[in-house]
């Protein structure tokens, strides 16, 4: 994660644009467990910055990341613990000397866009600060205080990281009540968000949020809860203060393409540098180096995972995304049932972290290891089966499979569609050998 005064991103939720992401999608995934980092085989710096905005629009990359490691991560890195709000560290005060567009400068604007109401709670980072300029307040239209805030920074504008920035999210890994995308006169891709903070819904928090990527590479992100803050304070409201129409006015108000124009030349393209597991790459950057092996073509995953699926279950639907990942529900006339699959090169260098001493290792020199467990996302009753393998050339192949269409949503039958030996044989499969 990018350095700041918080060791863990979810004591400071506005520590980059695409750490505040992981939040609004619902909680899909907190780094609060620097192992789950590792054991999700996600260490190199774009792999690292793949599963953070993926898992901002829908946890797919996310949940796959971290559900399909070499081990069960327990909670999915979330427990549900509570904090109390107090013992939280303080959130950066407001100054008026911390960039060319000062913090003071990004709290009044974002005021002034707000309707009338009261305001507290204020904190921000100006344009001058790493990693990056944001601004929040909590605001009261005298129906309840709620938290609000802006992000703000660059984004290569036709990158899979943008796409997926303004992306609705698939049903099968976040739940939402609303989410519409668009593409605007000029050519900006926007994306209205209207779900929940916590994805079993423990609590009412809600979660509404825009996400706006122009042509020219501007990223502004207006976020909003109906609570005072985005984790453990209460619901004050039943609904967050603004609609998705005044989400989208203030998302497309030119001041904060200014406050962007703003922010350091250094700071908006960041060089690319190999990033520790505890490092995550700044929002906007490419991350990882050039000696990471290309991605795999996520249409390639899903067809061939489809063409490997034993006869019987019915692929009532499927999904994924540009690289690395795709899914599959099916129905055996018993209960839907997910199934899900990474296909990750050049992870060689994980092997011994991700396969312990008690992994199979085949003729071939696959390393093969299995776990079955609970679910990690809140499900009632879910379980979850995962087939973890790492062929000899570094490519690694994991697959896992639910007794849930979701695993959000409550078991829909007493185990996964498909048997252990199934999901071995689909992910020791030779055709994976063939992907590029």
């Amino acid at each position: 994660m990018p350095v700041d005064q918080y060791e863990d991103p979810s004591d400071d939720p506005f520590e980059g644009r695409l750490g505040a992401a992981l939040h609004r999608a619902g909680g899909a995934f907190d780094t609060d467990d620097r192992h789950a980092l590792v054991s999700g085989g996600a260490v190199r710096g774009r792999r690292l910055l793949f599963r953070r905005r993926a898992a901002m629009v829908g946890g797919v990359a996310g949940i796959a990341l971290v559900g399909v490691g070499g081990t069960l991560l327990p909670g999915g890195g979330d427990t549900g613990d509570k904090q109390s709000v107090a013992a939280r560290p303080s959130l950066p005060p407001v100054k008026d000397n911390d960039g060319k567009v000062s913090g003071a400068d990004l709290v009044r604007t974002l005021k002034g866009l707000l309707p009338q109401g009261e305001f507290s709670g204020e904190s921000a980072r100006g344009t001058g600060v790493q990693p990056g300029p944001y601004a929040h307040v909590v605001f009261d239209d005298g129906d309840g205080r709620a938290a609000v805030q802006v992000g703000l920074g660059r984004i290569e504008a036709d990158s899979e990281q943008a796409r997926q920035l303004t992306d609705c999210p698939e049903k099968a890994f976040v739940e939402f009540d609303s989410c519409k995308e668009s593409t605007l006169d000029d050519g900006s891709r926007l994306m209205l968000f209207q779900g929940y903070e916590y994805p079993d819904r423990r609590e009412d928090t809600k979660s509404w949020f825009a996400e706006l990527v122009t042509p020219d590479g501007y990223n502004v992100s207006v976020m909003e809860w109906n609570a005072e803050a985005q984790k453990d304070a209460p619901v004050t409201r039943d609904e967050p203060p603004l609609s998705p129409a005044q989400l989208k006015t203030i998302a497309l108000d030119g001041a904060w393409r200014t406050a962007i124009d703003a922010i350091p030349e250094d700071a908006k393209a960041p060089e690319a540098k190999e990033s520790s597991s505890t490092e995550f790459p700044e929002s906007g950057s490419t991350g990882g180096t050039s000696v990471d092996p290309p991605m795999v073509d996520g249409d390639a995953i899903q067809k061939t995972l489809t063409e490997l699926l034993p006869e019987g279950p019915e692929v009532v639907s499927k999904g994924g995304q540009e690289t690395d990942f795709a899914y599959v529900v099916l129905d055996d006339g018993k209960g839907q049932s997910l199934v899900q699959i990474n296909v990750q090169p050049g992870m060689n260098d994980l092997a011994d972290t991700l396969f312990g001493p008690d992994a199979e290792t085949l003729p071939d020199g696959t390393k093969v290891a299995t776990q079955q467990g609970p679910g990690e996302k809140g499900g009632a009753g879910v379980v979850m089966w995962v087939v973890d393998t790492l062929r000899t050339d570094g490519r690694r192949v994991v697959i896992s499979a639910f007794n849930s269409g979701a695993q959000h949503t409550a078991a829909t039958r007493d185990t996964p569609a498909l048997t252990m030996a199934q999901l071995k044989e689909i992910a020791t499969s030779e055709k994976w050998k063939t992907l590029g």
